[in-house]
């Protein structure tokens, strides 16, 4: 039987940490005047007193370290439960959401996916809009750690390569996970304060800069205008696609360039192929744009940045309507958020490292193939790669295309078209955003959907944001059994 305790005593706390996260937009509210600030003084007593009762109540329990079982549990129960209190401020304030669209809009938050069942976002308090920026700053940072220290242990879709970067924590996965997360969290908030004041340096208000640096630095991409980011054209976009793409690299790469180590940054493969990716990409669209449409050369270039980074990245803001840039614009746009940034970056999607080990086991079959007596061995960034690895990768990569079907069809039972169907599967469970067509494209959002459609999207971004593997393995027999 397993030890429950541990992992309610975790979960408490961080319900706790979360309702005292409220006390920032109550003061938001109260200092913008329009009465608002009840909204989260009541939504935080009942989520600080809910986490303080089940810690406490499980306190007894907590012993030295977390089990594989406990770790798998906590992993996906905090996912679960956070949103469920994350939701009360939008079922209390202005916005009066219905539960499902509450839970919808705080699951797409935490797990920073940017999907929005909420209109009207230039007329809503402050407080709800700073709210909707905590949340993806909070699961930002959450993220950050699960795919550093919890997936890594839990040989979760190739993560286990990663434990050699020093942060072996077997059976001391929350201290680690303490010390880790301390170094990591001053690298977050300090890209955070720069990326501020970068915004408001070009034009931002206050509280604009600020709400957009939350979901920037989170590759969130939830905004402040029903326009998204299209409200700040111009050099703000330039600026946007910077710290996206600062905050889809490692983070643990800046841990260690602050503690000295200033060449791994720029040795790391999985940073130089992301970023040929996009600059090929940009290319590629640029050129399109300027051929194609009557787009000046700056424009092109700006918008083309600016979009895909959002889109390969997770962000999923949106500077203009790229539905209207054609078949070949969409088509791209589709694929490149099913790449993704870096592992153990706020970044959502497959991840580029996935591809880099898929395409060193295809390299080294064809060199097989032409060499059937010869001993090759797939490597990564110069190390050989065990075969768990790659067994780990290519389970990650089939789960997800055979998880993108199950969801695309349980979305089309549901009576949406086929555009619709697809797009909403592949943006939910590679957390990245808008989804393609008139309904819940860039220009659109998710709030006509169905009841159904937006509880299967809220799960498929759970799924998506864990790895799937993590969620999965909760539903087998041996997983209880052993």
């Amino acid at each position: 039987m397993t030890d429950m305790r541990p992992v309610g005593y975790v979960i408490g706390l961080l319900v706790a940490i979360l309702g005292a996260t409220m006390l920032l937009p109550m003061l938001a509210d109260f200092i913008e005047g329009r009465g608002e600030w009840h909204v989260f003084l009541e939504s935080g007593v009942i989520t600080i007193l809910t986490g303080v009762i089940l810690a406490m109540s499980c306190s007894n329990g907590v012993g030295e370290g977390l089990t594989i079982r406990q770790t798998f549990l906590l992993t996906t129960g905090v996912w679960v439960a956070l949103p469920f209190f994350g939701a009360i401020p939008f079922l209390f304030g202005e916005t009066e959401l219905r539960f499902v669209d509450a839970y919808f809009e705080a699951m797409s938050g935490l797990t920073t996916t940017g999907s929005t069942v909420i209109s009207g976002l230039d007329n809503l308090p402050q407080g709800l809009l700073l709210w909707r920026g905590l949340l993806q700053w909070l699961g930002g940072i959450g993220i950050i750690v699960v795919a550093m220290v919890f997936l890594p242990e839990l040989r979760v879709g190739g993560m286990q390569i990663f434990r050699s970067e020093g942060f072996e924590t077997m059976g001391k996965i929350l201290p680690r996970a303490q010390e880790i997360a301390g170094q990591i969290s001053l690298i977050y908030v300090f890209l955070t304060i720069v990326c501020a004041l970068v915004y408001a340096g070009l034009g931002m208000g206050f509280f604009d800069a600020v709400v957009h640096a939350l979901t920037t630095i989170s590759t969130g991409g939830f905004s402040n205008y029903d326009a998204s980011f299209g409200t700040f054209s111009g050099p703000a976009e330039y600026a946007a696609s910077v710290f996206m793409i600062l905050a889809a690299l490692p983070f643990v790469r800046y841990v260690q360039f602050a503690n000295g180590n200033t060449t791994s940054i720029f040795r790391d493969s999985q940073i130089r192929t992301f970023l040929a990716t996009i600059l090929v990409l940009v290319v590629i669209m640029a050129v399109f744009l300027t051929s194609v449409f009557p787009h000046h050369w700056e424009q092109a270039v700006r918008e083309s940045l600016f979009n895909i980074t959002s889109i390969i990245s997770g962000t999923g803001y949106a500077s203009v309507d790229y539905m209207g840039w054609g078949s070949f614009a969409i088509m791209m746009f589709f694929l490149i958020g099913l790449i993704g940034g870096c592992a153990g970056s706020t970044a959502c999607s497959i991840k580029i490292f996935r591809y880099q080990l898929l395409f060193a086991s295809i390299k080294t079959q064809i060199r097989r193939i032409r060499s059937p007596h010869g001993v090759f061995m797939p490597q990564y960034d110069g190390r050989s790669i065990g075969p768990d690895v790659l067994t780990s990768v290519m389970s990650f990569f089939m789960f997800f295309v055979v998880s993108l079907g199950v969801l695309a069809w349980a979305l089309a039972l549901t009576g949406l078209d086929f555009i619709t169907a697809v797009s909403g599967a592949a943006t939910a469970l590679a957390n990245v955003g808008p989804g393609l067509g008139d309904q819940i494209g860039p220009a659109g959002n998710f709030a006509g959907l169905s009841d159904t459609a937006k509880w299967l999207l809220s799960i498929g971004m759970l799924v998506g944001r864990l790895e799937l593997l993590a969620v999965y393995a909760l539903f087998t027999v041996q997983f209880w059994r052993n």
